[in-house]
């Protein structure tokens, strides 16, 4: 007999399942890129604890908060948050001028902030970022993380220069054997086992401080809860929510080119609110998504769902609190091998070729040069997405302004001169609108044909108004014709109502 045929009901929640329960091959994927991630930020929340001015335990608390609440409520499977750079920054002068208090009740806010963004609809803001931003990013993005291992190979024990190669090579030429196991974690494993059998004596995890013994507790941020206290901290959370969202956003746009899918980017933002909320319950310092190691996710470890993300913040606690002292004997030259290939991975080296450069329009590379120029002089790549998104839209206006032509033609008898507009008017166009009529010399009745042109704003509306004030100044007469919807409305709206005394 044949098998019953599924229900509606029951293929949906088949096509629900996720893959890593139906297939071990993704399973052991997920696994192991939670596990090399978890060990990646050991180092780096250490780092960014030091940055904001608080324990090492913090940093950590956050980043494994962070993980696991994102994998459950984010909207880019895969994508790792965790306590990040940029928030660190954000957030250091809170808690240096105020207190840890402080700082943990910002981290709050600025998730009730960023829910607040995501459901007003603020990711679909990610539409005006164009391509040459998004690889303007995407090439500082992996300039700043190699600068991040700058220190970590300057003045440092000879051994770590052997040690670092040894690390690069295993990661060049490991896939070649076998791709079973990531070759991040061959590199880490086999390194710690050369450091620790030979006693060589060179930086490792322990270094950076002491990692926690046992999990984080909740509980309510340590401050009066006064109007004084909101006026504090709120600054500092808006500019947190701010930051955040737009790295997280900016990563999730570069994960889903990657992997070639899509992700809901307002679940993202709220998701990323609700994470900062747990994670300032937890006495967290905050994060967002985590460019780098979502790079060692997703690029060098394969990782497409959220199991792994989840994961990589669980494994980062039983790093911790269960092997804290295996984990402190990694040797650093280890895990900056790892960055530094990160690195070289992520940059988009194509868009700097000289075949690329020499196709390319020059606004766009200038956008590109903007954009990288601001990211690494600042280390804030909001700044840099801000600056190279201007930068594309001045060019872009000034590139558009030269698109609206007028030409004249005198009907027969002479009686009728036809002004025929063609192009987009706005603000930039239009400022030199006014000057492309003869106004002298001009017959008495004027058309002006717009059924080329399309007008955009006010400031198009103003130079129309202007122009009919010069025509009916000498006696003449101006007809405006052939306005679609759009322009008919937004003429019909203004027109005389932009000049004083109207």
């Amino acid at each position: 007999m044949s098998s019953p045929a599924l229900s509606p009901a029951a293929r949906l929640r088949g096509s629900r399942r996720p893959s890593w329960l139906s297939d071990p091959k993704v399973l052991r994927t997920e696994v192991l890129a939670g596990l090399v991630v978890a060990l990646a930020l050991i180092p780096e929340a250490i780092s960014f604890s030091i940055i904001a001015g608080v324990e090492p335990a913090i940093g950590l608390f956050a980043s494994f908060t962070m993980a696991v609440t994102i994998a459950i409520v984010g909207g880019r499977p895969a994508m790792i948050s965790a306590a990040t750079g940029a928030v660190a920054l954000v957030i250091a002068p809170l808690n240096r001028e105020h207190g840890f208090g402080h700082l943990v009740a910002a981290v709050v806010l600025a998730g009730v902030f960023q829910i607040v963004l995501g459901a007003l609809g603020v990711a679909r803001l990610m539409r005006f970022v164009p391509r040459s931003v998004m690889v303007g990013f995407v090439n500082s993005l992996a300039i700043l993380i190699f600068l991040a291992q700058v220190p970590e190979m300057t003045n440092v024990p000879w051994p770590v220069y052997p040690l670092l190669v040894a690390g690069l090579a295993l990661m060049v030429f490991f896939p070649k054997v076998t791709s079973v196991i990531p070759a991040p974690l061959v590199s880490i494993v086999i390194l710690t086992v050369i450091t620790l059998a030979a006693g060589i004596a060179v930086p490792t995890v322990g270094d950076k401080g002491d990692l926690p013994s046992a999990l984080p507790v909740p509980g309510l941020p340590d401050v009066p809860f006064t109007l004084d206290t909101l006026t504090t901290v709120a600054p500092y959370a808006l500019a947190m929510a701010l930051v955040g969202l737009m790295e997280s956003l900016m990563t999730a746009k570069l994960v889903d080119d990657i992997t070639d899918t899509h992700s809901s980017k307002t679940r993202e933002s709220i998701g990323q609110g609700i994470a900062n909320i747990v994670t300032g319950f937890f006495g967290g310092m905050g994060g967002c998504a985590m460019i780098g190691q979502t790079m060692i996710n997703v690029r060098v470890s394969g990782a497409r769902t959220r199991l792994s993300t989840f994961l990589a913040g669980a494994f980062l606690m039983v790093l911790c609190s269960v092997f804290g002292p295996v984990v402190s004997d990694i040797p650093m030259a280890a895990l900056v091998a790892v960055m530094v290939m990160v690195s070289f991975a992520t940059f988009d080296w194509h868009s700097i070729a000289p075949k690329t450069l020499k196709r390319m329009p020059a606004g766009e590379i200038t956008v590109m040069v903007v954009t990288v120029a601001c990211v690494v002089a600042t280390h804030n790549l909001a700044i840099g997405v801000v600056a190279g998104s201007v930068t594309a839209m001045v060019i872009f206006a000034k590139r558009v302004a030269h698109l609206a032509e007028v030409t004249a033609a005198l009907d027969p008898g002479n009686a009728t001169v036809v002004y025929r507009v063609t192009g987009e008017l706005f603000f930039a166009s239009s400022n030199d609108l006014v000057g492309r009529f003869d106004y002298a010399g001009d017959p008495d009745k004027v058309v002006i044909d717009l059924s080329a042109a399309h007008i955009w704003d006010a400031s198009s509306v103003a130079a129309l108004d202007a122009i009919e004030t010069k025509y009916a100044q000498r006696g003449k007469t101006v007809e405006i014709i052939g306005l679609n919807g759009p322009s008919a409305h937004i003429h019909k709206t203004l027109s005389g109502e932009l000049t004083a005394g109207t």
